[in-house]
């Protein structure tokens, strides 16, 4: 088993159903019909290192007081075999389990064995998942708001991946609807603009006025010249578009490149409609009975999907809304692709889309919690004690592709994945690429370059880890010690938990911890000069530390330099 918390868990379980059927047998409790049997850390290690309230679970089958359950119960756990050493009833019926030091000992053998694949668990059993993130309108560069929901949408795949699941990492390309109608009508005005002046043609209100929409009209002109003047108003847009969209697009691409973000497939919306994907979307929920005809219009029955309201799904032109093209999209996602699970990043300002979508899948036999949405905050960016709103570089609005080149991929996919995605995150740019233990990414990128540093100087002295079987691991007896392994040991129980609550900012959290609890280790023990046996069991314990904070790093897509 890979994840030493959950064998011991599995251990406790076994020993408390075996404690119960040995109670029966000796006519001391009742037949008990157990339920699953709830093992947790407690808050305060002086109540022990695993704890379980089952005989609070079972008062009323046994009849009995919970605390005198639990201690008709307790003396008919058999131990041997496991890592438990005693238990002890505490409060109104507590089982606390403690354990002896053997189970540290393994967690570090463990490690030694897996290496890089330490941490992986078998969670996910194989089964599909598609996380969908970042998914930015192709109508201009990434933002903000695209750069947090990239982080975060890449390590909830990387942490699921980690945890057993199949993954597919999914860009939805907006490139249909009104965003690409409000892009074209802006770059024909400015292309009119070019030949005829500003004050002759008129930008569109909701237009598009970055500077990008002005360079795609210039290059196109450079290649092509005044063409477009005789053609159509549709014409002239559409071949606008077609020049523009994929240069956006491919420019996206990169940005996310370099962030360290590969997508698995880029599903575009578009051809939804070119297939009739979304007419036939439309069609099924109308002959099943889920839409209502008023003003010309088809609308989406909110009532028989207990929802507050109807939702337009063709407007009374005949044209889709974005809302048929989004049920297409994941019907597309369930059914013709077969994902067992479906997670979508989305800004905070879409959570009122987030039922909508849920309950559209009901139609196509879908459980809505096959359907899951992370909704993530802002970001505020700070410099110098003050919200920055400018690029240093090109004075304008901050890019992804700024803050990469301001701060480095590192700082910006640590910095977002620091707090949970509902939280608000403020960014400081300074702390960023500041070289000292108050920046955090730095914290943990140093304690793994200081690990390879011993490492290196001691095998410049002749001085290697041996064989994890070869040494006397029981010679780890001082607490900093213990609390280093007991930390590394965590580290599979934090995947687990970041992919059953899709918050991968536990990892980050995680890794910062592990290289404060090293700090706090080498400040107390030393390594070089050590008698020899000690130096060996305190060199397996600083491999243990480098290989975890290498696997939390890999694993957020961050480097683990060896030297800094």
């Amino acid at each position: 088993m890979n994840n030493i918390f959950e064998k011991i868990r599995e251990q406790i379980r076994t020993v408390t159903r075996e404690a119960f059927a040995s109670c029966e047998q000796n006519g001391l409790l009742p037949a008990i019909e157990l339920p699953d049997i709830v093992v947790e850390v407690p808050r305060e290690r002086g109540f022990g290192d695993f704890s379980t309230n089952v005989a609070m679970q079972v008062s009323k089958q046994a009849k009995l007081p919970p605390r005198k359950t639990a201690e008709i119960l307790v003396p008919e756990l058999n131990l041997s075999g496991t890592y438990i050493d005693r238990a002890e009833i505490a409060g109104p019926g507590f089982i606390n389990f403690y354990l002896s030091k053997n189970w540290l000992f393994d967690a570090l053998h463990l490690i030694q064995e897996r290496q890089e694949r330490y941490g992986e668990v078998d969670l996910g059993k194989g089964k599909k998942v598609n996380v969908e993130f970042v998914s930015a309108n192709p109508t201009g560069p990434l933002h903000m708001g695209n750069a947090r929901g990239g982080a975060l949408g890449d390590c909830i795949a990387a942490v699921l991946e980690k945890a057993g699941y199949d993954v597919t990492r999914e860009f939805y390309i907006n490139d249909a609807g009104n965003q690409i109608e409000r892009f074209g009508l802006s770059l024909e005005a400015r292309y009119l603009q070019h030949f005829m002046g500003e004050d002759q043609v008129p930008f569109p209100e909701d237009g598009y006025h970055g500077e990008d929409i002005i360079e795609h009209v210039k290059n196109y002109i450079e290649i092509h010249g005044d063409a477009l003047l005789s053609k159509t108003p549709d014409e002239r847009r559409q071949t606008l578009v077609d020049y523009a969209l994929p240069i956006n697009i491919q420019r996206i691409r990169e940005a996310l490149a370099s962030y360290g973000i590969e997508y698995d497939v880029w599903f575009s919306e578009k051809s939804l409609h070119d297939s009739g994907a979304v007419a036939e979307t439309v069609e099924f929920l109308r002959q099943s009975g889920y839409t209502v005809e008023k003003d010309g219009a088809i609308w989406l029955n909110g009532e028989k999907l207990g929802l507050e309201k109807d939702e337009v799904l063709v407007r009374n032109n005949g044209v889709p809304t974005y809302m048929a093209a989004d049920i297409a999209y994941h019907r597309n996602k369930f059914i013709t692709r077969g994902f067992d699970w479906a997670i979508n990043l989305w800004g905070a300002d879409h959570h009122g889309h987030v039922a909508r979508m849920k309950a559209a899948m009901v139609p196509f036999g879908i459980e809505k919690d096959k359907l899951e949405v992370v909704l993530f905050q802002l970001v505020r960016l700070y410099r110098n004690g003050e919200i920055a709103r400018m690029s240093k570089r090109t004075g304008k609005a901050i890019s992804l592709g700024d803050l990469i080149e301001e701060v480095g991929r590192d700082a910006v996919r640590f910095f977002f994945n620091l707090k949970t995605s509902g939280s608000h995150l403020d960014f400081d740019l300074d702390l960023a690429v500041k070289q000292s233990n108050e920046n955090p990414v730095f914290y943990v990128q140093y304690a793994h370059a200081r690990i390879c540093s011993i490492l290196r100087k001691l095998a410049e002295e002749g001085v290697t880890p041996r064989p994890v079987d070869k040494v006397n691991l029981a010679l780890l007896q001082e607490k900093e010690e213990e609390e280093l392994i007991r930390k590394l040991a965590e580290y599979p129980e934090e995947v687990t938990l970041a992919a059953k609550t899709l918050e991968p900012s536990r990892l980050t959290r995680y890794v910062l911890e592990v290289a404060s609890t090293f700090h706090s280790f080498y400040n107390a023990c030393r390594v070089r000069g050590e008698e020899e046996e000690l130096m060996m069991a305190r060199l397996i314990l600083v491999d243990c530390t480098r290989i975890v904070i290498r696997n939390v790093l890999e694993l957020i897509s961050i480097q683990a330099p060896e030297k800094m």
